[in-house]
């Protein structure tokens, strides 16, 4: 069973390897396209910008309505990216386990987008800024979890993240027990701190 999880999971970051691969040729094959049109790229692109007075005309009055609570959000992602930052810092050099690069998540590439108008753009950095928080947020949890809890749920969970598959069997004390160690092993935890730490 063991042997044909690892095969499996080693085949799933094969994959992921060449989605990465594949993505990046096409990226570099449209960054050399883009700088072989840029004169014509840019003004094909402006054309398809909406100017904000239009824009803002043909918006829903409730979209318009539903901005502030969506901009609220700010707050939220502010705090999370600071805690999580912080916390990794602080706690990661103790457990051993390596910090989560930053700049990995949290990609804001998309402002000079000629076809977009200033909303747009403001739009398209906040989700950017969002999703890449969360996502940051969750390898830092998902490396937490490896360290301290790194036991399956008893019912299927959805979506769950990279290291999920790693982890004990629901219910499965040996296994734990004797891999746990192991597990910290690949965060290069210290021969001191692997079978003496207990939850804070």
């Amino acid at each position: 069973m063991t042997e044909r999880l690892d095969a499996l999971l080693a085949r799933i970051h094969e994959l992921q390897e060449q989605v990465e691969d594949t993505y990046r040729e096409a990226r570099d094959e449209w960054e050399r396209e883009k700088q072989r049109l840029a004169g014509e790229f840019v003004r094909r692109q402006r054309r398809a910008r909406i100017g904000l007075l239009r824009f803002l005309r043909t918006s829903r009055p409730l979209v318009v309505l539903t901005a502030p609570v969506i901009y609220s959000g700010w707050i939220v992602f502010l705090l999370l990216d600071l805690f999580v930052s912080l916390y990794q810092w602080i706690c990661f050099p103790v457990y051993g386990i390596p910090r989560v690069r930053r700049g990995d998540y949290l990609v804001l590439d998309r402002g000079d987008l000629p076809y977009l108008n200033a909303i747009e753009k403001f739009n398209c950095f906040y989700c950017s800024y969002g999703n890449g928080t969360i996502a940051y947020a969750r390898e830092i949890a998902s490396r937490t979890e490896q360290y301290w809890c790194p036991i399956k749920h008893s019912r299927r969970v959805r979506d769950a993240h990279d290291r999920y598959p790693l982890f004990f069997e629901h219910g499965d004390g040996d296994a734990y027990r004797q891999g746990l160690a192991r597990l910290r092993r690949q965060y290069g935890i210290p021969e001191d701190h692997r079978d003496t730490d207990h939850h804070p």
